[in-house]
Formats: C-alpha cells, structure tokens, sequence
C-alpha cells in the first residue's frame, strides 16, 4: 500500500488532529517536505480539521470517559491544538448535562465509600477522584456540600 492511500485510510477512519497525523507519516518513512505536503493535501480534502477533531474529541471523551474540562483542555493541548479549536470543542458539551455528569459520578464514588466513618476522609476522597477525573475544584467542592449536606449533621 502507498502512502498516500495508507494515510489517506488512517485519516478516514476516525478524526485526527495534525500531530497524529505528522507521527504517522514519518512513522511511515517521509521526510519534512513529504510530511507538510501530505498534511497539506489531507487539508484541501477536508480529511483534516482541527476544529472538527476538538470538538469530536471533547463529546467523545466526555460521553464516554466522564472526563471534566479541566482533563479535556490538557490533553488537547498536549495534541497542540490552538485555543480557538478548544474553545468550539468545549462548547460542544451542554452545561446542563456537564453537571448531572458531575453529580452521578459524585454519588457513585459516595456510595462506593459507604463505609466510610470520617467526614473528611470521605470528602477528601471524593474530590481527589473528581479533580483527577477533570472537573473544575469549585464545582466539586459545591457538589460534595449539597450531597453530604445532611449526612453527618
């Protein structure tokens, strides 16, 4: 299989942003020029887009993964995607269900640690596994207030 078709199948197959798509072809044995110009060519096409690429990437992780926009921004960057991309991809995510995302993984970690006797073990818990999930440490102190609001008074 050429090159061409090899990343033109790579590209098909799922959104790629345009660091994946360098390390592939020269993973595939292309020099510099070869790599801009396939990148350039898969551009016209509108095989590649980065716009596209954040805001699939955004839904996708957050659908699937439950990851907070904290984790969502750092990894787009780490695929060096300018802030205009990760602004689109982050609006691609509804607040409202953002929240009731945030709420169920905070109840299911709550009843995980049911046994739990300490307020503040418990809530320590709670947050590290949130803040580690990407959720933004204001929004998950408030959720673990109202949850735990009535619990050990």
């Amino acid at each position: 299989m050429d090159i061409k078709t090899a990343i033109y199948n790579y590209c098909n197959y799922q959104e790629r942003c345009h660091a994946e798509v360098k390390n592939k072809l020269y993973e595939l044995g292309c020099n510099t020029t070869e790599v801009n110009e396939y990148i350039a060519t898969m551009i016209e096409m509108d095989m590649l887009n980065e716009e596209r690429y954040a805001k699939a990437f955004a839904r996708g992780k957050f659908r699937m993964l439950h990851w907070g926009k904290v984790k969502l921004v750092q990894q787009l960057h780490l695929h060096n995607i300018s802030e205009y991309c990760i602004k689109k991809g982050l609006a691609e995510i509804d607040e409202e269900e953002y929240k009731q995302t945030l709420r169920m993984l905070a109840e299911r970690k709550l009843e995980e640690l049911s046994k739990e006797k300490k307020e503040y073990v418990l809530r320590g818990k709670v947050y590290r596994y949130l803040v580690q999930k990407g959720y933004e440490s204001n929004l998950v102190q408030q959720m673990i207030n109202s949850l735990l609001k009535n619990r050990f008074d």
